[in-house]
């Protein structure tokens, strides 16, 4: 007992320390786990922790990962994604198992030896790759979608390499690799009931795994959930959780198919769920540390001795591979569509190798396919790119991005031929709607954006809009702004706003300025500057959902309408009192006179207002 707890106090000391630091310092979470896992490995080594049996519970954690992520995307957006499974995963599968195969044979390596190096080396770390992504916030990006599309293909193409491996055994091997393969049952071994069956029977058996997890996903999983929610104990719906995570990754190993593959389907299905939000926050606390603990074992698994043996052989052979992966990726990528950042990004996030690697060189030493020289440097190959992996995300953060930012911010406006009456200012979710709608009554805008990727997209669906930033006067003068009638501000900053509504109503005291407010106060703003048609964002959005709440309440359809249009009546009025005495000079809250007014209206309008609700309500 006392050996466990000082391991498991030793790791989450190292986690809580290095991790936070790692962030402070733009590192990102991953490095900080894996810096960390380097630190305490001589003394992990001391207390005679098994740092490989310890990394294979970890690799849970992916698992989790896999069923979570699963839970945020349903069957329909999966379907959308099928031409990026087949057509991005495959491709670099194949392409990078051949790339690599090419230069294993350049080095000098048996074709067989070679090949397997190529496949071992074709996959990538979903865990470090996923973990990152979502902790960027790029994991729905064009970019992030792709990468995460040739992860779910890979962890599919582990099946077909652990058939394949046994067939590239070379016989002068064998002799050596009996120790091996009992070392690689220990760690990752298991059992595997499709071992000796015949490959068709093998097959038949993992398709029916895959749609019994799809079945117990649709007919047995809500009911269990439901019959457990009546219960009302938190822990026990965790406990719910943990079970049908752990009991499909356990279907999954007995059919010698990817556990993490098992549970993203699962996820898929429960997608729909109404207990979706529930699973995902009850497993994400446990998907955490499982992740924390894995990305700690890949540091410290490092051997330094034999590290430091062989370390220019290992930065170079990892320098190769990385490079390699990079090329082809950037292929595969641009040969698919992928253009800008999000080909970078794509390519920049699958060139290590993965945590597969592990579980697939102790498999291929066990069978003679190479031996435990070229197992050691392959290891180090793989535990070192996974080290530069995180390195690879701030590239991306601090130069790729930021150099297409600022070539954007760096192109020049459009030149606008044309003058309509009526001009956009931002053809996002709100100017796109007024836009189509303006279009549909026959009605031609000019329409103004500064998002060059945004613009490229619509224009591939024939939508015109010029690019440039329509708070520059000499922009707008080019629109036509002296001669327009309708001004339309429907800029998502809300600085921008300001200084575009502050323009128009000074200089242009003829033109119509129909403003977007982010909220209550920046209607008030508005208001102080001369406008006097303003619409707030999610007003009306509200105003609908107040209305469903009394229907939900029980009243009519047309009682609620009346409420409904009863409280906004009051709203609008009250408004029109307060933003007279608004200030620009002022803070809201240091408005005495503001204050005072609003005091003074909610004493006489919220009795007025109830008297007509309940009023409404007996009719």
């Amino acid at each position: 007992m006392t050996g466990f707890l000082i391991l498991a106090f030793l790791i989450l000391v190292a986690g809580v320390v290095a991790v936070p630091l790692a962030s402070r310092f733009g590192l990102g979470s991953v490095l900080g786990y894996l810096l960390a896992g380097m630190a305490i490995s001589p003394m992990l080594a001391a207390l005679n922790v098994d740092v490989e049996s310890l990394q294979v519970f970890a690799e849970f954690g992916v698992v989790m990962m896999l069923f979570v992520i699963g839970l945020e995307m349903e069957p329909a957006r999966l379907w959308e994604m099928r031409g990026k499974l087949v057509g991005l995963g495959g491709g670099q599968v194949l392409l990078t198992t051949l790339a690599i195969f090419a230069l294993g044979l350049l080095a000098g390596n048996p074709w067989q030896t070679a090949l397997a190096i190529g496949m071992v080396l074709a996959l990538s770390s979903t865990a470090i790759v996923a973990q990152s992504l979502a902790e960027k916030n790029l994991m729905k990006s064009e970019g992030g979608e792709a990468s995460f599309s040739v992860l779910l293909v890979q962890d599919v193409a582990v099946i077909p390499i652990l058939a394949l491996l046994p067939l590239l055994a070379m016989p002068e091997l064998h002799g050596a690799s009996v120790g091996a393969a009992h070392g690689a049952e220990g760690a990752h071994g298991g059992i595997d009931l499709t071992a000796a069956m015949p490959l068709w029977l093998a097959g038949l058996a993992r398709i029916g795994a895959v749609a019994a997890v799809v079945a117990i996903g649709i007919y047995l999983i809500r009911p269990l959930f439901r019959y457990i929610a009546a219960v009302h104990l938190r822990e026990l719906f965790t406990a719910a959780g943990l079970l049908v995570v752990i009991g499909i990754a356990l279907l999954m190993s007995l059919v010698g198919l990817s556990p993490a593959l098992g549970a993203f389907i699962a996820g898929v299905v429960l997608a729909t769920s109404e207990y979706r939000h529930e699973l995902a926050s009850d497993i994400d606390p446990f998907k955490g540390l499982l992740l924390g603990l894995f990305f700690i074992t890949v540091g410290a698994g490092i051997d330094f001795g034999i590290a430091g043996a062989i370390l220019g052989e290992v930065v170079f052979w990892a320098v190769v591979v990385i490079l390699a992966k990079l090329a082809v990726l950037l292929i595969v990528g641009r040969l698919y569509g992928l253009r800008r950042q999000a080909l970078w990004l794509f390519a920049l996030s699958l060139p290590q190798a993965g945590e597969f690697a592990f579980v697939l060189i102790a498999f291929a030493l066990g069978n003679a396919v190479f031996d435990q020289t070229m197992a050691d440097l392959l290891l180090l190959v793989v535990a070192l790119t996974m080290l530069v992996t995180p390195l690879l995300f701030i590239l991306y953060d601090r130069v790729i991005a930021r150099a297409y930012c600022e070539g954007q911010a760096e192109r020049e406006p459009d030149p606008i031929p044309e003058e309509n009456p009526i001009i956009i200012a931002g053809r996002g979710r709100v100017g796109g709607i007024v836009d189509r709608m303006l279009d549909a009554a026959g009605h031609r805008a000019t329409v103004i954006d500064y998002n060059s990727e945004h613009l490229e997209n619509l224009k591939k669906f024939g939508i015109k809009t010029y690019f440039g930033d329509a708070t520059r006067p000499d922009l707008l003068a080019s629109a036509g702004i002296a001669r327009a009638r309708i001004l339309v501000v429907a800029l998502d900053d809300r600085e921008q706003i300001d200084r575009l509504v502050r323009y128009a109503c000074a200089n242009f005291p003829d033109l119509h300025v129909v403003a977007r407010a982010k909220d209550r106060d920046h209607v008030f703003h508005l208001w102080a500057m001369g406008c006097r048609d303003i619409v707030r964002e999610t007003y009306d959005a509200a105003i609908r959902m107040g209305r469903s709440v009394y229907e939900a309440l029980g009243h009519d359809r047309q009682a609620a309408v009346a409420m409904a249009s009863a409280w906004e009546e009051m709203d609008r009025t009250s408004m029109r009192a307060i933003a007279d005495v608004y200030r620009l000079d002022i803070p809201a809250h240091e408005n005495e006179e503001l204050l005072a007014k609003i005091r003074e209206l909610r004493a006489e309008w919220d009795p007025k207002l109830r008297d007509a609700m309940d009023e409404i309500a007996r009719r």
